[in-house]
């Protein structure tokens, strides 16, 4: 498994933010959130986009919504394993942070692993029905 975030990973498309934000589904584990969308879309066969969002309206400084977004794209990068291993199709993730304090990188790796956890019992669960 490689463990880097290449170029391709990062999701950028305005379309595809506004389509998973209106159609896509949810999972949480506090702090963090993870909104979620199915894409059939992409033309490669197997493909996952991340993007991470820190609300401005907790942190009113720039940087501290970096370092938060910066430490959520470390676990991730860390426990992406997880979602590669368990996926067949292609996914885009929001990850989103609701917590109001910066968190350490621990707590928020712990978090991630949680989360990405659930989701994957939750899609399981949604081929499966």
């Amino acid at each position: 498994m490689d463990y880097t975030f290449p170029k391709k990973e990062k999701l950028k498309s305005k379309k595809l933010i506004e389509r998973m934000f209106t159609e896509g589904s949810s999972v949480s584990k506090y702090p963090l959130r993870v909104v979620y969308i199915k894409n059939d879309d992409w033309f490669e066969a197997f493909t996952i986009q991340a993007g991470f969002s820190v609300p401005k309206r907790k942190f009113k400084k720039a940087v501290d919504r970096n370092k938060v977004k910066r430490l959520m794209r470390e676990a991730y990068r860390l426990n992406k394993e997880l979602i590669f291993n368990n996926l067949e199709t292609s996914h885009a993730f929001m990850f989103l942070y609701l917590g109001k304090e910066i968190p350490d990188f621990q707590e928020l790796n712990t978090a991630m692993q949680k989360l990405l956890n659930k989701f994957i019992s939750k899609i399981q669960q949604e081929s499966n029905s």
